[in-house]
Parts: C-alpha cells; sequence; structure tokens
C-alpha cells in the first residue's frame, strides 16, 4: 500500500510522535495550521470516516481519547481545542487514510467566515 500515514504508523516514514500505543499514533503534522497542530490516526488502514465499520467502534473512542491526551498534554485544553476530520475531496482531504486534526494553542476562527456570529457566542 502507497499510503504515507500507514508508512509513518509501520516507522517506515519518521514523524514526530507524541503518542503510540498499539492501535493509535499521534504526531505533529508537518504543515501546521495553528500553533498546535497534531495528527492522530489509527495504525489500522481506513480512507475516511465514510469507511469505516460497526467493528471500528472501539477503534474510533480510542482515537478520540488519544485526540483528547494529546491536546492535554500539549498544554492546549484549558484554553479549548478543535478536533476535525475531512472527508473527501470536498471537505479537504488530501491523504486518504482517517485522521483527526487537533489544533490550539490560540483562538481559532470560526468555521465559517462568512457568519462571523460563530465565533462569537455572546448576544448582539
Amino acid at each position: 500500500m502507497d499510503c504515507i500515514f500507514c508508512k509513518i504508523a509501520d516507522g517506515t516514514i519518521p514523524s514526530r510522535k507524541v503518542y503510540e500505543d498499539e492501535r493509535v499514533l499521534v504526531f505533529h503534522d508537518i504543515q501546521p495550521q495553528a500553533p498546535v497542530h497534531l495528527l492522530v490516526i489509527p495504525k489500522k488502514h481506513i480512507a475516511s470516516l465514510e469507511e469505516v465499520s460497526p467493528e471500528d467502534e472501539v477503534l474510533l473512542g480510542q482515537l478520540m481519547l488519544a485526540a483528547q491526551k494529546a491536546a492535554r498534554d500539549a498544554g492546549v485544553a484549558p484554553d479549548g481545542y478543535r478536533v476535525v476530520t475531512n472527508i473527501g475531496p470536498h471537505a479537504g482531504q488530501l491523504v486518504f487514510h482517517l485522521h483527526l486534526h487537533v489544533l490550539g494553542g490560540e483562538k481559532l476562527a470560526a468555521l465559517n467566515p462568512k457568519n462571523p456570529s460563530d465565533s462569537d457566542p455572546s448576544p448582539s
């Protein structure tokens, strides 16, 4: 398989790892979009969230717990962080191996810049 994240998971390609267990790997993104930008991947190849099956239920929970641990260890949990996954080309998925982005370390922009009220929850 010619998947860059599979190669990172098996150690063929080096990464700046921050967490690893038998099923999950967390490492720094090489093109960070925030002061803290980590990627959480399953070691099992799954192309995207559209490809998961019921037997992946536990693994999906492990990915979320790894994202939480990574955010806490990076020190961004107290002020908040974002966890996002892109599914398919229209959503901006560039690597077709399921991965979560953990972003933090600064106030993040609204997800929809067309609606600035998304970033300010206080009533007008």
